[in-house]
């Protein structure tokens, strides 16, 4: 049975270990400790998934801003990086942690989560390709990769190019 809670403060060595086993490279765990400190740190929106008692994956959601053509900035939210432990991989866990993002991020009132990740994992839970919406990503990412669910009809209106906070400058 997989539980989704939000992370507690004494969850951070366990989340990193998560992040630090899902990916090749330590960045995304790195990115992660950074975004922790980063104005865009939202801890209600940093999820993790329990099994068994152990920790077995990590969502997190941050704020970025989203800059319309006449200047104006919206907050939205960034869905990055989501990991799941290797043993885990391919049972539910990932499914779990973005049902409860979505859910968690409607409830907290957010309008728009922005996504880079694999076109055929997220538009299962309503993340469609984000450039025909007019959410434009930063300069040089994957159009295809690039994906938004507006959470609200005033997201449904948002448009512009997202600005993420420093820690993703690294990527």
């Amino acid at each position: 049975m997989i539980h989704v809670r939000a992370e507690q403060p004494d969850d951070g060595a366990a989340v990193r270990d998560v992040n630090v086993a899902a990916f090749p490279t330590a960045d995304e765990a790195d990115l992660v400790d950074a975004l922790r400190v980063s104005d865009g740190w939202l801890p209600d929106l940093s999820l993790v998934a329990e099994a068994g008692g152990r920790l077995v994956g990590h969502l997190l959601l941050t704020r970025i801003r989203l800059v319309a053509a006449d200047g104006t900035e919206q907050p939205i939210l960034s869905l990055a990086p989501m990991a799941v432990l290797p043993d885990w991989q391919g049972r539910g866990v990932g499914s779990a942690l973005v049902r409860a993002a979505v859910v968690a991020a409607g409830e907290a009132g957010e309008a728009l989560i922005v996504v880079l990740g694999h076109p055929w994992f997220y538009p299962k839970f309503g993340f469609r390709p984000a450039r025909p919406m007019g959410i434009e990503p930063p300069a040089g990412w994957h159009e295809e990769a690039w994906m938004a669910l507006p959470l609200t009809a005033s997201g449904e209106q948002l448009r512009g190019r997202a600005r993420f906070s420093p820690p993703f400058d690294a990527f």
